[in-house]
């Protein structure tokens, strides 16, 4: 997998002596969580773990050098079940990822480390990466973190349509990866498609409202695109990647620095 994180910062490439050596309570560890799942006929199944890795790999560029934080091997595969049915959508329960979760943030904790942050940029692991940083504080002690994939970032120039809906293979994670992996991108191959209108004044909503509906993408986007890729352009992918990252950096360094001030 194509990868911009800095030989530096990947935790798997030290040794065991040298992972003994670093300072427990300091050391800030990234766990990314991701997905291999249908993008639409134009982006790659690797969209939200190559955009994981493109916005970390950024984001440590950001960090002074010394400070002792690290990419873990990224968790790529997801609960991925709304793509079902589209070929090469590769799913995990969410069972299953919470173990595998569970599992990893104890190995960090038998090794000593403190500080873990879970880093996702897949919409479907949202609700099992949150209860799973709650469980690893109560579980291992763990001081765990969520951080989204993109920060945060204000996205200048985006509409507000696509703000609101364009959440799978529209323009923004079209627009990354036309920066990022242009030879990835089929761009002769784009669809459109919205789950819902920013402007509808209906009670039930896909997705951020008081009252939703669950849905599946087969039931609502034939090629599978939520969003609209068309207005997507390289120049506004290196745009947005940077606000991202610098966003991203920012978290970082909050969590690295995080101590409990209510501790007594």
């Amino acid at each position: 997998m194509k990868t911009w994180i800095p030989d530096a910062r990947q935790f798997a490439y030290l040794t065991w002596k040298q992972v003994e050596a670093l300072p427990k309570d300091e050391t800030l560890l990234v766990l990314p969580t991701a997905a291999i799942e249908q993008h639409g006929h134009h982006l790659p199944l690797a969209t939200d773990t190559l955009l994981n890795n493109l916005v970390l790999g950024h984001a440590f560029a950001h960090l002074a050098p010394e400070l002792p934080i690290y990419a873990l091997p990224p968790v790529c595969y997801g609960k991925s079940n709304e793509h079902i049915g589209f070929p090469g959508t590769l799913s995990v329960s969410a069972a299953t990822m919470m173990a595998v979760l569970r599992d990893l943030g104890a190995s960090l904790a038998a090794s000593g480390f403190k500080k873990v942050v879970l880093f996702n940029s897949h919409g479907g692991n949202t609700s099992v990466v949150d209860v799973m940083c709650r469980d690893l504080r109560a579980e291992f002690g763990l001081r765990t973190f969520y951080l989204s994939g993109m920060g945060g970032a204000k996205l200048t120039g985006l509409h507000a349509q696509e703000r609101a809906y364009g959440f799978h293979a529209g323009e923004v994670e079209t627009a990354l990866l036309l920066h990022g992996t242009p030879e990835l991108v089929h761009t002769e191959q784009y669809t459109s498609n919205y789950i819902a209108q920013v402007n509808s004044p209906d009670v039930l909503l896909p997705e951020n409202g008081p009252a939703t509906f669950a849905w599946l993408t087969r039931d609502i986007a034939p090629s599978g695109v939520m969003g609209d890729p068309r207005p997507a352009t390289a120049e506004n992918g290196a745009l947005w990647l940077q606000a991202a990252a610098e966003k991203v950096a920012a978290a970082l360094l909050a969590m690295y620095s995080y101590t409990n001030r209510f501790q007594p």
